[in-house]
């Protein structure tokens, strides 16, 4: 672990010092920005705009950046303080997922990953991987995300449609054989009537939702909430004409999307791609 050091002289406001000492350990490390990125799977371009502190990034991030530097917590509590409220992401997302449990119907849009209800094991815990995870938290979490998949299982499930970015499915696992698994489940969880999948194609071109994945969750009482992630944060939106603002955006990107029908053949199609690994 790196030695503590006196930051007397130091910036005091919390984003800045989280910037100051996001910019020191790099460079302390001898890294380059793309050389971070390499390492820890996420574009070398978020990393630079944290530093400038034009964004503070995700708790996730900052997790795997402790992890890196061997900092033992260190920029998570900076980015907690950066943030605002210690406790505010993580309240926000237990609400979500107390929300999720209880929806009478979800609808969701997804920008470039399978939405956790639909993660097989193998895909879950490669998309975790690739966010810093590993060891103990790494099973911990994937246990976790297969235990989302019971919201959709049982007689009394609420219905789901989820419209899916082609990008999504252009984005195969470096394991072949865990990505036709992925591919197979999507097959599978299209043919449960509470479920409907679409394609958004690639020629749909630039929309409202563009970079924004969305879920809507419907109560028992007819309220609506929505839960929007733009990749590195997530906020749960509950004021009524902005939940109204991004519905009207889900239906314009529905309208693009292909049918149920064509979407399921758009996936078989994909599946059938996929090369047979010729060690098995």
């Amino acid at each position: 672990m790196p030695p503590r050091r006196v930051v007397t002289g130091r910036s005091q406001e919390p984003r800045r010092r989280f910037a100051e000492e996001l910019r020191l350990l790099r460079r302390q490390r001898g890294e380059s920005l793309r050389q971070l990125g390499q390492a820890l799977g996420w574009d070398a371009s978020l990393f630079g705009k944290m530093e400038n502190g034009q964004t503070i990034g995700g708790p996730e991030v900052a997790e795997a950046l402790d992890q890196h530097y061997g900092t033992a917590g260190l920029l998570l509590t900076l980015w907690e303080l950066a943030a605002g409220d210690p406790t505010q992401f993580k309240e926000r997302y237990r609400r979500y997922m107390t929300l999720e449990q209880e929806a009478a119907s979800l609808w969701h849009y997804a920008v470039a990953n399978l939405p956790g209800v639909f993660q097989a094991e193998g895909y879950a815990r490669a998309l975790l991987a690739a966010g810093g995870l590993d060891g103990e938290e790494l099973t911990r979490q994937v246990e976790a995300r297969m235990g989302r998949r019971e919201v959709l299982m049982g007689d009394d499930a609420p219905p789901f449609r989820t419209i899916l970015s082609e990008a999504v499915l252009r984005t195969p696992l470096g394991d072949t054989n865990e990505w036709r698994k992925q591919l197979e489940n999507l097959v599978s969880m299209r043919e449960r009537k509470n479920v409907v999948i679409q394609v958004l194609p690639q020629t749909a071109g630039l929309h409202a939702l563009t970079n924004t994945d969305t879920m809507f969750l419907r109560g028992a009482d007819g309220r609506t909430v929505a839960w929007v992630e733009t990749g590195y944060s997530g906020e749960l939106v509950q004021e009524t004409a902005s939940v109204e603002r991004l519905q009207h955006a889900y239906d314009a990107v529905r309208d693009l999307a292909l049918s149920p029908a064509d979407s399921q053949k758009f996936i078989i199609q994909t599946l059938e791609e996929v090369p047979c690994d010729p060690s098995t």
